[in-house]
């Protein structure tokens, strides 16, 4: 069960026995966490099913308090109920007053008839009702709070599933490697959090705003519960895999297949592309731009964060190779470079003969190939087999 809390260090040599124990404890774990989170979730379907219907029960609110649809026509007739209550009340307090002319016993039935008509008209809603998806089949309650239950819990236990998988992965990795990895990694939940938070608040409403409202008149419109939730699951998922173009950005110039300059000459393209992913969500224009914007936005912080990344990383390999020696200035003591006859300018120099100073500087020579290439060598030992 340790390994299921820290990483293997990437020196440690497993067996393949000790790696398919390691996965099937991760496994383990994971599976745990999700059951965990599901039975949580399934505790709390009621809350979870208001919380997705929201938009839905918000936009046909307006609906219906424009009378249009069955509810539409139910809102209409429990406000003309309210109405003719609140004018027989009217009369009933006039006809119950003394100066009415009536009986007094008429007039105490009359005041009594007042609470119990104050209690009916109690019952009636005061705002408009929503519509809430509707099922159709005999076990579709329960197999689509089951679905919702389960979305919930892969998305709350996702923290707990990738931290596994890392676990697992980055053995694989240099230290080095892990160095650029990492950053990645943790910003990957954070921007898939920040998108699904925008799909939610930003254009799930909106695209549930346009497809009810679509030739509605001509329509009775009735959500069906199993499609709706697919419909939300789609959107949701849609935005935080677009909110992840930061990390596929940053680690193609980590890995060397682009440059900040590169992204920086292409940005009429990066719009366009905003733009057209924009464009098959659904929604209106002004939908598409509050899509678009927040997209091209994300491209811009990535070429900002891609060239702060690509400038440490170049003073970190430059460090490197002062450390190492393969960059440093020369130093006293130094051979001086090797002649030009590699070039053409100058002619070869003499060989030194062995035993003498300049057997001296054949070993420091022979020393330093880390900072030479194979033709100065040769140029430098043996003249001869650079023509």
């Amino acid at each position: 069960m340790a390994t299921a809390i820290r990483p293997i260090g990437h020196e440690e040599r497993l067996t393949l026995v000790d790696h398919l124990e390691e996965l099937r404890t991760r496994l383990i774990v994971s599976a745990i966490a999700l059951g965990l989170v599901f039975g949580v979730c399934l505790w709390q379907n009621h809350a979870l099913l208001h919380f997705i219907n929201s938009p839905l029960n918000k936009q046909t609110q307006q609906q219906v308090e424009r009378y249009e649809g069955p509810l539409g026509q139910t809102w209409l007739a429990q406000k003309t109920v309210r109405e003719v209550a609140r004018e027989t009340e009217s009369i009933t307090r006039a006809l119950s007053a003394p100066a009415s002319g009536l009986s007094s016993a008429t007039r105490a039935t009359l005041a009594g008839a007042i609470p119990r008509l104050h209690a009916d008209v109690a019952k009636i809603p005061k705002t408009a009702p929503g519509n809430d998806p509707v099922t159709l089949g005999v076990g579709e309650p329960l197999t689509t709070t089951l679905t919702v239950a389960l979305y919930f819990a892969l998305v709350f236990s996702l923290p707990i599933i990738l931290f596994e998988l890392y676990g697992f992965v980055l053995p694989a990795f240099s230290p080095q490697e892990r160095r650029m990895v990492m950053p990645l990694l943790f910003a990957v939940p954070l921007l898939f959090a920040a998108g699904v938070a925008f799909g939610y608040f930003v254009v799930l409403p909106a695209a549930v705003h346009f497809l009810q409202n679509f030739n509605a008149s001509q329509f009775n419109v009735l959500v069906q519960a199993n499609q709706y939730y697919k419909f939300v699951a789609t959107i949701l998922l849609s935005m935080g895999l677009a909110f992840q173009a930061p990390v596929a950005i940053i680690g193609a110039v980590r890995g060397g297949i682009v440059t900040p300059g590169q992204l920086r000459r292409h940005r009429r393209y990066a719009l366009l592309a905003c733009a057209a992913f924009a464009a098959f969500l659904p929604g209106d224009a002004f939908t598409l731009v509050l899509e678009t914007v927040p997209l091209y936005v994300l491209y811009e912080a990535s070429i900002l964060i891609a060239s702060v990344v690509a400038r440490r990383d170049a003073a970190r390999d430059a460090a490197q190779a002062m450390a190492t020696g393969a960059g440093r200035p020369p130093r006293d003591g130094d051979d001086p470079p090797p002649s030009s006859g590699a070039t053409g300018d100058a002619g070869p120099q003499a060989p030194t003969p062995s035993g003498d100073s300049g057997g001296q500087g054949l070993a420091t020579d022979t020393n330093d190939v880390s900072r030479t290439t194979v033709h100065e060598m040769i140029d430098h030992i043996d003249p001869e087999l650079s023509n």
